[in-house]
């Protein structure tokens, strides 16, 4: 765990000042900066290319992760299994965009009514498919190599400041909107490059693929994991952008734009987890090949419980105080507490399931995970196609919300059938009763005029509670060393 410990604490870190880059960016900036219309390009535009690069690897992000430690061997470059990514994703690149260049009609015709502005620049997304494909399959790479750190700031930190100085630039009319958004793609290719380079320095990975080991390894197995974990991979992006995808269809830009920033502000309850699965996945698929079922309760027990208390003081936090954080938005953004409620309670479950998703993905029982949220995803498709046009925006979010609660309870229940795991403990039913009482409770506190003000006392308010209820009920008992106000 000292990997997971050193890194995870690097993660968080940098995660966080994304986290605080990605609000003033998406929530301060971009809203002002922008006009709804706009937003709502940029964001739906960076929706369905990533939708799209999912197709692209063909599973080998998938299976780099839980096979990368087979071929790992320094001398032998890992025996080229780098130039092998690479042919994987080339090859999917050309597969999928020959597809969608002769399915693009179909598929401009869906938003040329109501989203316009995207058919217009819709040749952007093949450029766009191929750099978020790459980028997605290096940081994996990276991942594996448990050199997570520098992926993390590039996604996070230099992505999102990339952007807000670009969207600056736009807003003081030095580039047009074409350039914008060249510039726009442009900005993820910049970070494509730096992380090459990056594992180019670190690793010197080999292009020249040695077919005799792969063959030697068991190819076949290693293929039919990675196609079946490739569509699982598209499954699981699409729970998380469906909603902003067939928004476009059924309503205007300006919509998505709102929906994409209320949808924005509960992913700081699922931050910290993000963080964890990018070192803790890998520790994963190496218990899973040396047998190691010690390590693998230790993680899953440690990462539910810890993620639960994090994300409740964060649930907390947000929607105690979602009226005085719209107030920043301009007025257009600001009636959607609704929809941040919705989603921040999928968020919280899914904090609370911890780590269930990659120890059954990367088992040999991965099929039952796979095929759960390939049929998952197609009725998050049906749930927006029948909730949009109901309920509009909140439509959308009961449509993802329910998804991706019934995804966590599926694979809790797997990973409790199969391997018998099981890391709910009273510890657990506590830490639930105080965020439900607390947020009861709290629902009645008077708010100040002064918007920062209100939020500053509420917020205080919260943590005090919060952790006085924590260490009440004695739910961190193995961290009170760590504090001067628990030594006696």
């Amino acid at each position: 765990m000292g990997i997971i410990q050193r890194q995870g604490i690097k993660n968080f870190i940098t995660t966080y000042s994304g986290f605080i880059i990605g609000f003033i960016n998406l929530m301060i900036l971009q809203p002002r900066f922008l006009s709804p219309e706009e937003l709502g390009l940029t964001r739906i535009l960076y929706s369905f290319s990533m939708l799209l690069a999912m197709f692209v690897p063909m599973g080998i992000g998938n299976a780099t992760t839980r096979y990368f430690p087979i071929f790992k061997d320094e001398k032998s470059r890992h025996h080229g299994y780098f130039g092998f990514m690479l042919l994987f994703i080339l090859t999917g690149f050309l597969i999928a965009s020959g597809l969608l260049f002769f399915s693009q009609e179909f598929f401009i015709q869906q938003y040329e009514k109501e989203s316009p502005l995207f058919a217009q620049y819709f040749h952007f997304v093949f450029p766009f498919i191929l750099i978020l494909a790459l980028i997605s399959c290096l940081n994996i790479y990276s991942y594996a190599l448990l050199k997570s750190t520098v992926p993390a700031f590039l996604n996070d930190v230099f992505t999102r400041l990339s952007v807000m100085a670009l969207v600056t630039i736009y807003f003081l009319k030095w580039i047009s909107l074409d350039q914008f958004i060249m510039l726009f793609v442009g900005v993820y290719l910049l970070q494509l490059i730096i992380l090459y380079l990056y594992i180019r320095y670190e690793d010197k990975p080999g292009f020249t693929i040695d077919w005799s080991y792969f063959r030697e390894k068991g190819f076949r197995q290693f293929f039919s994991y990675g196609i079946i974990l490739w569509f699982a991979a598209v499954a699981s992006l699409g729970l998380k952008e469906l909603g902003t995808i067939v928004l476009g269809s059924f309503m205007k830009l300006d919509y998505v734009a709102i929906y994409t920033i209320a949808a924005f502000i509960p992913t700081l309850i699922e931050a910290p987890l993000a963080a964890l699965e990018k070192i803790a996945a890998p520790k994963v698929s190496y218990a899973w090949n040396e047998n190691n079922r010690n390590e693998l309760i230790q993680i899953y027990e440690k990462s539910t419980h810890y993620m639960l208390l994090i994300g409740g003081l964060l649930f907390l936090g947000i929607n105690l105080n979602i009226t005085e954080l719209l107030q920043l938005l301009p007025e257009a953004y600001r009636n959607v507490e609704s929809i941040v409620l919705i989603i921040s309670g999928s968020s919280l479950i899914n904090m609370a399931t911890g780590l269930n998703a990659a120890i059954l993905f990367y088992s040999d029982k991965y099929r039952y995970g796979a095929f759960t949220l390939i049929a998952l995803v197609v009725i998050a498709f049906i749930l927006q196609i029948l909730f949009i046009p109901l309920w509009g925006l909140e439509g959308a979010a009961w449509a993802t919300a329910i998804s991706g609660i019934v995804y966590n309870a599926m694979n809790f229940f797997y990973v409790y059938k199969l391997f018998d795991l099981q890391p709910i403990r009273l510890r657990t039913i506590k830490a639930f009763s105080i965020i439900i009482v607390l947020y009861i409770l709290l629902q009645y506190f008077p708010s100040i005029e002064h918007t920062f003000l209100s939020l500053a006392l509420k917020s205080i308010v919260i943590l005090v509670l919060y952790v006085g209820a924590i260490y009440s009920l004695k739910l961190l008992e193995e961290f009170k060393h760590y504090l001067f106000i628990f030594k006696r």
